[in-house]
């Protein structure tokens, strides 16, 4: 008679996925690795489409010999069976059963059929996603989320346009750019809301993490070398175009957030690659009824979360970067690795990743603080011809005449009476600019389903099995 193993089903396989399903798989728990990407390594290691041929991949990443240890070791458990990694597939529900879980999947691009897999836990290694702004003229052809910019130069080896801005706020900022005008792209311009005093108010913190100080510094002299022009406390106020995107306009900004007259300067560009942030993606952990802190997946020191067997680590537990994410993988798996094996864990067995979870935890809690500091009063430059509702193309006069008419107070009552949010991506990318313009606090959404699902395949769900 076969020994059951207990099987742990890892959701992402971007660093903090990788991490937990190596530490889970070296101690004894046969790992199924689910993946909506065609190969691992999530958004930070993206991998270009092996069609391309590209011969230097490296080029375009960070931290490469991290991904060459984390690839390996992916390969020695796939070899030895002891990890099964399900790639191309989209979960969109994991379901609570009296003998476990099933996680189920829609399979490739076109999503039309859907499998289940049986688990005995699950570790939530999902990420986060770009918090997208509307401003005037943000829906022309030509201007791309920073996120967006970096995966089609690392996923499609291409550019997105010839001549670039970036702009938002954030530390992605600062890779989108050296990476673009590393790639062959002139940036003109990196226009950040943030200025440097923000950021020499905490140098104590800055100090203890020099490695993140070093990778700063690196994009800086980059920026320097490709002679981008580095523009602080501004903010791009519209883009302009016909068929696409032909300039910004930006502006400085004051003590109020606001733009200041006179200030205002167009550079011409036909991509705008912008970004304000990220946020935690959260929605599988919301059906299953875990508690969040904020926008955040609460856990405890294992990166449990308060539902028993369930996991989570990395961007869904807060925004952290790929080397908090690896603590926290590797944190998760072991722990994962023990409880599922009735044994008790113990944290001395995963102190220097607790310890690099502290540390770094500490510094982008002041990194956010940092970028916040002087918040920029956007929503008042948000025209009442802007959409803010790409899918449903509800605009932001519609938005303030169902708050300030119809009397709105909350985002759902916007939507009913709106429909901002009943689009495609059900409000997950519109949600923070919708919020702002309607001035409602951004709550979670607690969505059952985390993707939308063809109708077939929910009247006819899989049957969930175990990995063979």
């Amino acid at each position: 008679m076969t020994e059951h193993r207990p099987v742990l089903a890892v959701i992402g396989a971007g660093p903090a996925g990788l991490a937990g399903a190596l530490a889970a798989a070296a101690r004894g728990v046969r790992v199924v690795l689910i993946d909506s990407a065609t190969e691992a390594g999530g958004q930070f290691y993206r991998q270009p489409a092996k069609g391309l041929g590209a011969r230097r991949p490296q080029a375009l990443h960070h931290q490469w010999r991290t991904w060459e240890r984390l690839r390996a070791g992916l390969d020695t458990h796939l070899a030895a069976g002891r990890i099964t990694h399900l790639s191309d597939r989209h979960v969109w529900c994991v379901e609570r059963k009296s003998s476990g879980f099933s996680v189920h999947a829609l399979i490739g691009p076109e999503q039309e059929e859907s499998v289940a897999v049986r688990a005995d836990g699950v570790l939530l290694a999902t990420g986060g996603y770009e918090k997208v702004l509307p401003f005037s003229g943000w829906t022309l052809p030509g201007v791309v989320t920073a996120g967006g910019a970096q995966a089609l130069l690392k996923g499609g080896l291409v550019l997105p346009g010839r001549t670039a801005v970036v702009a938002g706020t954030g530390p992605l900022l600062l890779p989108v750019a050296t990476g673009l005008a590393a790639a062959g792209a002139q940036v003109v311009a990196l226009v950040e809301s943030a200025g440097p005093r923000d950021f020499t108010r905490r140098a104590r913190t800055w100090a203890g993490a020099p490695a993140k100080l070093a990778e700063g510094a690196v994009c800086a002299a980059q920026l320097l070398r490709q002679r981008v022009s580095v523009m602080t406390r501004h903010v791009v106020v519209e883009a302009h175009g016909t068929e696409r995107l032909e300039a910004v306009t930006v502006a400085a900004l004051d003590s109020e957030g606001r733009p200041a007259p006179g200030t205002q300067r167009r550079i011409a560009c036909d991509t705008l690659a912008v970004g304000h942030g990220l946020l935690p993606h959260t929605d599988l952990a919301e059906g299953l009824g875990c508690r969040l802190d904020g926008p955040s997946v609460r856990v405890d020191d294992e990166q449990r979360t308060d539902v028993p067997g369930v996991w989570a680590a990395g961007e869904a537990t807060g925004i952290g970067g790929s080397a908090l994410s690896l603590a926290e993988g590797h944190i998760a798996g072991r722990s994962a690795a023990a409880r599922l094996t009735d044994t008790v864990p113990d944290p001395r067995e995963w102190a220097p990743a607790a310890r690099a979870r502290t540390r770094l935890r500490s510094f982008f809690a002041a990194l956010d603080a940092a970028y916040a500091a002087r918040p920029v009063r956007w929503t008042e430059q948000v025209t009442d011809e802007t959409v803010v509702c790409r899918c449903e193309e509800v605009t932001a006069g519609a938005v303030r005449e169902a708050v300030g008419a119809l009397g709105a107070g909350d985002l759902r009552t916007v939507k009913l009476l709106t429909r901002a949010g009943m689009g495609w991506c059900q409000g997950r990318m519109c949600e923070p600019g919708v919020a702002g313009v309607a001035g409602c606090t951004l709550t979670p959404a607690r969505r059952l389903l985390a993707r939308p699902v063809p109708l077939g395949v929910l009247a006819a769900p899989a049957d969930p099995t175990a990995p063979q």
